[in-house]
């Protein structure tokens, strides 16, 4: 499409926005009625840890989303020479869970607590014993059952609970409306589509809930499937998306997800069977059951795709942060040196040393725990490196431990499903920006599982196009299945790569795994440690 039919598009309003809120970014995409992306914008933001709860400044969330539309807008207008004034679809999603509370006068009552929190292990256990299905550390309930628990005081005041993108998508809307993805991490989903009846009874029948004055199927959201207009764009919310007055208010509203559901959109992995790898600050694996696991699992998390399609899920808190950390001092060091590497060019130096190195990383073992990390049942977040004597600590070596480390709690959430459970896929598509450099990151990713890993030529697009297209869904009409629709509109045209895991090097995976199992008790003692110097 040449830039003439591009902005004629736009100027008629035939485009959908996908905004996603990501850990370490906010960025936006737009795309026409081809699906491909014609500009895009972003904005960087970090959590932080307050009074022992990772969180985002509730300013920071409409500051980042007003930036990253500005960026998109100026995209617009240096390369196509029209102004954004109508969009025809928004979606909204965000990383998934954590808590969000807010009374009746529509205050937050508490900062926001993200995913990345791990307080709420007493609340989970006690809510997946009662509901005889697994509660993770990071759902809604669980973070509302555990301030339940410690009597936080702003409990008797909730007048309305949702996530991140539930809030944005609410203050851009009017409307307190959750994609089924997203609703899937907040409170068990039934086959329906829908919160557990059975569940919502059992919590509201807990002596510790009765007191208080509200009933949690009135404070949670709206539930919605992909494709279901979830409302449209208000004055007031064109006017916190665009503060210059452009954008025009009407555009239809898709239900806000979560970022695994946009995940899954992003690889085509909707259907039965099939199943998907986001990498990222966290990182998780998702495959589309066809039948339902055979016990309830700790570490197995049971969501749906946005259609509502059961979903076993791996969530491993931490991924690339202790890499990009290191990264950041090979820059610095390269600095000092005169020489400016671009942020491509240096991953891609240092991800390409791992050819270099020994299968098994020559001996050392790496942490890449920012935060706690409940699949290896530790509490807090310590990188940590360790190698003895005899290690061979070179740069590769080096390397490869890191990816190995990025990898490793995946590969120990997905035996359970792959082993224990005997979960197969017709095929596990990967996606994040661990794979930007070509073949690298997903030959050790096949490697550490031991599966076959795809990657699709749009790898680095990512959750806000996944977001846009089901933006487009809902402009479209949703005639057919969300199946279909990206099938037979979206990816028609798509082109994968695959690797098949190397023997030597699933062997030297398994024999670093073995030594990463058996030094855990180190990264609990270092946490330990340093808890008591704080």
């Amino acid at each position: 499409m040449d830039l003439a039919q591009t902005a004629k598009l736009i100027q008629e309003g035939q485009t959908a926005l996908g905004i996603e809120f990501g850990s370490t970014q906010i960025k936006a995409v737009l795309i026409t009625t081809d699906f491909q992306p014609i500009a895009s914008g972003s904005y960087l933001w970090e959590n932080s840890l307050q009074d022992g709860i990772w969180t985002y400044s509730q300013a920071e969330i409409f500051t980042g989303l007003k930036k990253s539309y500005a960026q998109l807008a100026a995209n617009v207008s240096s390369k196509y020479h029209v102004k954004i004034e109508t969009i025809g679809s928004i979606g909204i999603s965000a990383m998934m869970h954590g808590y969000l509370p807010f009374d009746q006068h529509d205050q937050l009552l508490v900062p926001f607590r993200t995913w990345r929190n791990t307080i709420t292990g007493d609340a989970a256990a006690k809510l997946t014993k009662l509901f005889n299905f697994n509660i993770p550390l990071r759902w809604s309930i669980a973070h509302l059952y555990h301030a339940i628990l410690q009597k936080e005081a702003h409990v008797a005041d909730i007048n309305y609970l949702t996530t991140l993108a539930g809030y944005v998508h609410w203050q851009l809307s009017g409307e307190k409306n959750i994609g089924v993805g997203d609703a899937s991490g907040m409170f068990p989903v039934d086959a329906t589509g829908h919160f557990d009846q059975k569940c919502l009874r059992l919590f509201n029948d807990l002596a510790a809930v009765q007191k208080y004055p509200w009933q949690i199927e009135k404070i949670l959201p709206h539930v919605l499937k992909a494709g279901t207009v979830a409302g449209h764009l208000t004055t007031a919310g064109a006017h916190l998306l665009d503060p210059t007055g452009t954008l025009q208010a009407g555009s239809l509203m898709a239900p806000p997800e979560g970022d695994a559901g946009t995940g899954m959109i992003s690889t085509n992995s909707v259907r039965l069977r099939t199943g998907n790898i986001s990498v990222g600050t966290s990182e998780f694996s998702m495959v589309v059951l066809d039948s339902p696991l055979k016990k309830v699992h700790q570490d197995i998390d049971i969501v749906t795709t946005p259609a509502g399609l059961p979903v076993a899920m791996v969530h491993i808190n931490n991924c690339s942060s202790d890499i990009n950390a290191w990264s950041r001092v090979f820059h610095d060091f390269a600095a000092r040196l005169g020489l400016d590497l671009d942020e491509d060019k240096l991953y891609s130096t240092l991800f390409l040393e791992t050819a270099k190195a020994d299968p098994d990383a020559g001996g050392l073992v790496n942490y890449s725990y920012f935060s706690g990390e409940p699949i290896t049942k530790t509490q807090a977040g310590r990188p940590l490196l360790v190698r003895t004597p005899n290690s061979k600590f070179t740069l590769a070596n080096f390397m490869l431990a890191q990816l190995y480390s990025a990898y490793a709690p995946l590969k120990i959430g997905m035996d359970i499903l792959t082993q224990e459970e005997g979960v197969t896929t017709d095929v596990m598509i990967a996606q994040g920006g661990l794979f930007k450099t070509p073949v690298v990151g997903q030959q050790i990713l096949a490697n550490m599982l031991n599966l076959p890993i795809s990657v699709m030529t749009n790898a680095s697009l990512g959750g806000p196009w996944g977001m846009a297209v089901l933006a487009q869904y809902v402009a479209s009409g949703a005639q057919e299945s969300l199946e279909d629709y990206l099938d037979k509109q979206v990816f028609v045209k798509a082109e994968l790569m695959t690797l098949s895991p190397e023997p030597q090097g699933v062997q030297g995976a398994a024999n670093y795994l073995k030594r990463y199992q058996a030094a855990l008790p180190l990264e609990n003692q270092a946490a330990v440690l340093k808890d008591a110097v704080e």
